[in-house]
């Protein structure tokens, strides 16, 4: 017998535990089905979409984080540059852009397999990566679809660290 043959039970929803540090931390959330939940978050740039869906057939918690900016058609070829540029440097998650609706969003996802529980921890990390890389990249995306920037010059201004705050 395989081991995917074996059948594991999760004694809780991996949602639920979100749904108590959204709570937590009073940030606004709507819990659509029982797989999934979607957070909003103030950022310094914008609000922000969170979406984390629960697939049990996968054991895995997948998280979306979509922000307000719209790609135009005839900003597409450059978007997708930016997302290259910058999806080289990331660890965890990566940008991606939906062509069809011309929306960008940062994915990441957890494996639970074998019934592994999801901790506190791990939620605050994948949350806390999310909301970290937008806020870093926002300003990117900016310059490439709203100032007409290439991919080159809007990645550099991510990646110049200033001291403080003015």
């Amino acid at each position: 017998m395989s081991l995917i043959e074996f059948d594991f039970e999760r004694p809780d929803n991996p949602l639920d535990a979100i749904e108590k540090l959204a709570s937590s931390h009073k940030w606004i959330f709507e819990r659509s089905d029982a797989d999934e939940i979607t957070i909003s978050v103030g950022g310094n740039w914008c609000d922000y979409h969170v979406t984390l869906t629960w697939l049990d057939d996968l054991e895995t918690l997948l998280l979306s984080c979509a922000f307000d900016i719209k790609v135009l058609a005839d900003r597409e070829a450059e978007t997708s540059k930016l997302l290259a540029l910058i999806n080289e440097q990331l660890w965890m998650g990566h940008f991606d852009l939906w062509h069809q609706e011309g929306v960008l969003l940062f994915r990441q996802s957890l494996l639970l397999a074998g019934g592994a529980d999801l901790t506190r921890g791990q939620v605050e990390t994948m949350v806390s990566n999310a909301f970290d890389c937008c806020e870093r990249y926002y300003q990117s995306f900016q310059f490439v679809v709203w100032a007409g920037k290439t991919a080159e010059e809007a990645v550099e201004t991510a990646l110049f660290e200033t001291a403080g705050e003015a």
